[in-house]
């Protein structure tokens, strides 16, 4: 590798491109140029550029976010990241809509509405087929009318449940099982009648529509007297709804399974998987966690283990399970669970990997809740008999992971604070009840339910 042997000031000087024999700035031995050195010229862009993405940002977030979305799109670490920095900002994320999206994501009535080229499973011809009939002839307001309209060529069946699944019906009807059950008996249908109008046969209503309906409407829902249904049926599960956006958009837009735990989750977990880099290695660590995908693999010695993918509100990342974890928790690695696990950072070759030691789902989790008032909460004597029970309860610090949270009631204001990690606890049952028996107000509370 060639290093800079000299550097002097010319003054003002004309700059080059790099990699010229002669006037330039950097100089090395045997008169050679230095040619990976940077011009002043190519700093100078740097800098505008980050000038006017900052100007940008502050005076239009809403549509700057918008296109860094869309120019991003293929990136799902990325779009993650920047859809938690818009709900940070207070910008909402909508997501598709059958009668307002167009193909990237667009900036509307303060909100950010995803775009068609972001759902799988609709390829740019169907986008074209859809923005034109709607553009010609306005929203659409049933799923038969939106397939009777649009070339069902371009516009397939699966091309429609991924809409459908992913939410963009939900304006025109928000049973997502009741518009995937008509959609087969739909679809025929709407492929009848352009078979029809290909042949010039037509529909003998919508023949005689103009002679007996005084608008446009009325001749529409003439044509659509005929449109066969199902059978009414139960909607899908929101748990199921949210795991069919995630597995059409990459990401949970309409809601979030840990949203509900917003308030909660950092109780338990101070930090969260976007700030596992600035952690120290030997420091336990808890997050509460969407489990998205398990590897499993096979170690040289035969034993199982797995690479977990998870994320929380802020970013995705990687989790290792080693063989003796593994054998004990692999029961509890299931795809699409809430968990909360306890680990450490490790930052081999170069990669920072949450190293897991143990989890459990949030729904069994339970907490112990210590009621205070302000005297108690400043005296010494009685904070000393509660870290006395607590320590006697942690027994196997290993093993302890039941948090405690102090509640600090006033006449105005109710605090909750959360112990330190030493003062875990093994079994909450008995905790509560040693509390008790020593005159303290203790209870036991499930995270879900808080």
């Amino acid at each position: 590798m060639i290093k800079i042997a000299t550097r002097k000031y010319l003054g003002k000087q004309n700059v080059y491109d790099i990699g010229v024999e002669r006037d330039h700035n950097f100089a090395i031995k045997n008169g050679l140029i230095a040619s990976n050195c940077f011009n002043k010229s190519h700093s100078t862009a740097y800098g505008y550029v980050t000038y006017q993405t900052a100007y940008l940002k502050a005076n239009y977030p809403l549509e700057y976010m918008a296109a860094l979305l869309t120019a991003n799109s293929g990136d799902t670490d990325k779009v993650q990241r920047y859809i938690t920095n818009c709900t940070n900002m207070g910008i909402s994320i909508d997501p598709p809509d059958i009668n307002r999206s167009g193909v990237d994501f667009t900036p509307i009535a303060g909100k950010i509405l995803f775009g068609f080229s972001a759902v799988r499973n609709v390829g740019q011809n169907a986008i074209v087929c859809i923005l034109e009939a709607r553009s010609e002839t306005g929203e659409f307001k049933s799923l038969a009318d939106f397939c009777d309209r649009v070339d069902l060529r371009a516009v397939n069946r699966r091309t429609l449940e991924s809409l459908i699944y992913c939410g963009a019906f939900d304006k025109i009807e928000r049973n997502r099982q009741q518009l995937i059950n008509d959609l087969e008996l739909v679809y025929d249908w709407a492929q009848s009648r352009a078979k029809d109008r290909a042949s010039g046969q037509g529909n003998l209503l919508d023949l005689l529509g103009d002679g007996f309906s005084s608008t446009q409407n009325k001749r529409a829902n003439n044509a659509f007297e005929t449109v066969p249904k199902s059978q009414p049926v139960m909607d899908l599960p929101p748990q199921k709804k949210l795991q069919m956006e995630k597995e059409l958009l990459g990401f949970y837009v309409s809601d979030h399974p840990l949203k509900s735990l917003r308030q909660i989750a950092p109780l338990l977990t101070p930090i969260n998987l976007s700030q596992l880099g600035e952690q120290k290695e030997e420091i336990r660590l808890c997050a509460v966690v969407m489990l998205n995908n398990v590897k499993k693999v096979v170690t040289k010695k035969g034993d199982q283990m797995a690479i977990l993918q998870i994320e929380d509100l802020t970013t995705q990342t990687e989790a290792v399970v080693f063989p003796k974890t593994y054998e004990r928790i692999s029961s509890l690695l299931q795809v699409d669970t809430r968990l909360i696990i306890w680990g450490k950072v490790d930052r081999r070759d170069e990669q920072t990997q949450f190293i897991l030691e143990d989890a459990e789902p949030v729904e069994t989790v339970q907490m112990v809740m210590v009621e205070l008032n302000p005297q108690q909460a400043n005296n010494i004597d009685y904070l000393h008999r509660l870290k006395t029970i607590l320590q006697e309860q942690s027994g196997d610090k290993e093993k302890a992971k039941m948090p405690v949270i102090g509640i600090i009631q006033t006449e105005n204001s109710r605090k909750l604070v959360r112990l330190g990690w030493q003062f875990c606890v093994q079994d909450s049952r008995i905790t509560v009840q040693a509390l008790q028996n020593a005159s303290f107000t203790a209870h036991i509370k499930s995270l879900t339910s808080s």
